[in-house]
């Protein structure tokens, strides 16, 4: 019995990450900051007719990681047709989902509602994750 592996292809250079946000059209493309995870690999071809998924090296593409202002990881960032794709999951960070995914029918759930709102020309969607399975973090924000 072969053991299959699921590695998630991997973006370490500016051009890669702007390639693929250029090139990825009519799915969602997903742009995971940081460790790899086997969830989101063992979706990546439950998910191949609607999304694309690829792990951002955090050190190698430091512009993209300070743009989305990636300070936890891992964080997922999302686009559609070359167009940053947003999602409401209840805090005041719209840009990406940080943390991970508690499950896998989560992550599955939250790629088919971006897919079906960017479709209807959406750029912003309410995330249908129960807000119990979003990790929590108290973000500090300074006045200078």
């Amino acid at each position: 019995m072969a053991v299959m592996s699921f590695l998630l292809p991997k973006l370490s250079s500016k051009r890669e990450v702007d390639e693929a946000i250029k090139s990825v059209a009519e799915k969602v493309l997903v742009l995971r900051f940081g460790r790899d995870e086997d969830l989101l690999a063992k979706t990546s071809h439950d998910l191949s007719k609607m999304a694309t998924i690829y792990l951002v090296d955090v050190n190698k593409v430091p512009v993209y990681t300070q743009y989305f202002d990636i300070s936890y990881i891992p964080s997922t960032v999302f686009f559609f047709n070359g167009q940053h794709m947003k999602v409401d999951y209840g805090s005041p960070d719209h840009t990406k989902f940080v943390g991970s995914f508690k499950t896998k029918q989560d992550f599955i759930d939250l790629i088919e509602v971006i897919y079906r709102g960017a479709m209807r020309g959406k750029l912003i969607v309410q995330s249908p994750i129960d807000p119990k399975n979003i990790p929590k973090y108290d973000l500090l924000y300074q006045d200078i």
